[in-house]
């Protein structure tokens, strides 16, 4: 068994392992595809994880918050375009997302008001820039849900198949 890490600074795919009580050559079983030597060279930032290597092991620490961390985070594609969710409680996701649609629901006319003519005029920019702000958060809300969502089946805390039918069947 190998001696615990004293460092200071984990990143996320480090804390994660060790949450598991995995070393690195236990990971390294467990994810199949990832040489503990990889997996080393990742936690101490000496080298970048590929998309496919966050897909393993989001998938062997059944941890899919690790996904959005490197889209967010490292890809500079994702910087640009995907939000940095945090791991939430149901009822705090539900409740910011009702808050959400009930300001956008009072901001409907003025998005009507303001999109009519196709431009945004200078005197309905400052508006229209707060309704964006409110329709990423509806967003941002929305993709918590699905993370959520992706954290309880991981954790076989919802049923996978039933759940994929359902949205399958809803389409």
């Amino acid at each position: 068994m190998g001696k615990a890490s004293v460092k200071k600074n984990k990143n996320i795919y480090q804390l994660t392992r060790e949450s598991l009580s995995l070393t690195r050559d236990e990971a390294s079983e467990l994810l199949r595809l990832m040489s503990p030597e990889r997996i080393e060279r990742i936690e101490n930032e000496r080298q970048l994880p590929h998309a496919d290597d966050v897909l393993i092991m989001a998938q062997g620490y059944k941890a899919p918050h690790l996904c959005n961390y490197f889209c967010s985070c490292q890809c500079p594609i994702g910087q640009e375009y995907i939000p940095r969710l945090k791991e939430e409680e149901l009822s705090s996701i539900v409740l910011r997302l009702l808050s959400s649609l009930n300001s956008m629901q009072n901001k409907q006319d003025s998005l009507v008001s303001i999109t009519a003519d196709g431009n945004i005029d200078t005197c309905e920019l400052s508006e229209f820039v707060q309704i964006q702000r409110d329709l990423e958060q509806i967003s941002s809300t929305a993709e918590a849900l699905r993370l959520w969502c992706r954290q309880m089946i991981a954790q076989g805390r919802i049923d996978t198949q039933e759940y994929n039918r359902l949205r399958n069947s809803q389409e």
